[in-house]
């Protein structure tokens, strides 16, 4: 199903942004190599195998590419067999590569396949997807991107309804000035730490547990306020 506005042959961009990527992703993965290693390594000591997280994601018109990061967290799980939190299975290697953002390093190699771009709405969770409103729906005109405007804006600080309005604004706005400038951002809210939230968990609720809320809070109280009209009705008889 498509989830973007309209049906698109390609991603929407402006002229020479796919080289961009693959020009900018190719120079990174190899200037930054023996970083990529060492931090593979520290993964491989802490957590042991495997080394990088996959998960699939909606990207362009919503279709599902595998998402690849390093791995920050632990499998463990309570007497039950269920996984615990998030936040009780991070390790320290994990909170500091979530911290620095150094745990998205990986996702170039999206970018260099063409499923994701250097900037562009987040990835979420596939399980999101029947819960987006249509103008939020316009991310998926694009290539998610491993930063983006809601991320210079906030990042996991951010509400939903905010971090969605802004990556609906940054398909509308779409250039190279705007990505370029969303990059230079990105590198210095990178350095000084900003927006970053090691335990997701304890920075944002789940889209789709939210939405819900929100709509039986809707119909509660469309039920009130009909209960109250009745009962006025009845006094007035």
């Amino acid at each position: 199903m498509t989830l973007a506005s309209e049906q698109l042959a390609r991603p929407r961009g402006y002229p020479g942004k796919r080289l961009l990527d693959v020009m900018l992703a190719g120079l990174a993965l190899v200037v930054l190599a023996p970083v990529l290693a060492g931090l593979a390594l520290a993964v491989w000591l802490s957590m042991g195998r495997p080394v990088f997280f996959r998960q699939e994601r909606p990207g362009f018109l919503g279709r599902p590419f595998r998402i690849l990061k390093f791995r920050t967290m632990t499998d463990a799980r309570d007497a039950a067999g269920w996984l615990l939190p998030d936040g009780q299975r991070l390790t320290r290697v994990g909170r500091f590569l979530r911290r620095t953002s150094l745990d998205e390093l990986p996702e170039l190699w999206n970018v260099l396949r063409g499923e994701m771009s250097l900037v562009g709405p987040r990835p979420l969770l596939m399980r999101y997807l029947p819960y987006f409103r249509p103008r939020e729906r316009r991310r998926f005109e694009v290539r998610p991107g491993i930063t983006g405007l809601a991320q210079i804006s906030g990042r996991n600080c951010l509400g939903w309804d905010q971090r969605l309005e802004l990556d609906a604004q940054y398909v509308e706005r779409l250039s190279l000035r705007q990505d370029l400038w969303i990059l230079a951002r990105t590198v210095l809210a990178v350095v000084k730490g900003e927006g970053a939230a090691p335990d997701a968990d304890q920075a944002e609720t789940c889209l789709d547990e939210e939405r819900r809320a929100v709509a039986v809070e809707a119909d509660q109280g469309g039920e009130r306020r009909g209960d109250a009209e009745r009962n006025a009705t009845q006094l007035h008889i």
